[in-house]
């Protein structure tokens, strides 16, 4: 039981306030007991506020947005795959053409050097004082 002095004090208003009073419960937020709403819900909700004509356009431009969007993601994956699958057929020979060719001439220069010694590179181009050429065009 509550004694006379805690009844005192729950009537002067020293003790806790009381919620229950109708100035203090138009000043505070009402306690609503509702879920959140996500975000495609509160939109949702916004769309009634529009006549039917304006949310017709929105969900056309929205759905052709996304179906050329889609369209031209899948123009642009079928254009690479074009575009590198046709230079690796264009390019791939002629790249082992060149490299065979490299490695032909490379082997005829190592064939030559066994074959004449090291300095052989360097004789068949002429010395500082020897002319370069046929010697009748002089």
């Amino acid at each position: 039981m509550a004694t006379v002095e805690e009844i005192d004090i729950l009537d002067s208003g020293m003790g806790s306030s009381d919620m229950r009073s109708p100035e203090i419960k138009s000043i505070l937020p009402e306690e609503e007991d509702e879920e959140d709403e996500s975000l495609s819900e509160r939109l949702l909700g916004l769309t009634e506020m529009f006549p039917e004509e304006v949310r017709n356009f929105g969900y056309n431009v929205i759905t052709g947005l996304t179906s050329h969007i889609k369209t031209l993601y899948n123009f642009s994956c079928s254009a690479t795959w074009v575009l590198f699958s046709s230079s690796a057929i264009l390019f791939a020979p002629i790249l082992i053409e060149i490299e065979r060719a490299q490695m032909e001439e490379m082997q005829r220069s190592q064939q030559k050097q066994v074959l004449l010694g090291p300095n052989t590179s360097v004789s068949h181009m002429g010395g500082p004082g020897m002319a370069i050429g046929h010697p009748l065009q002089r």
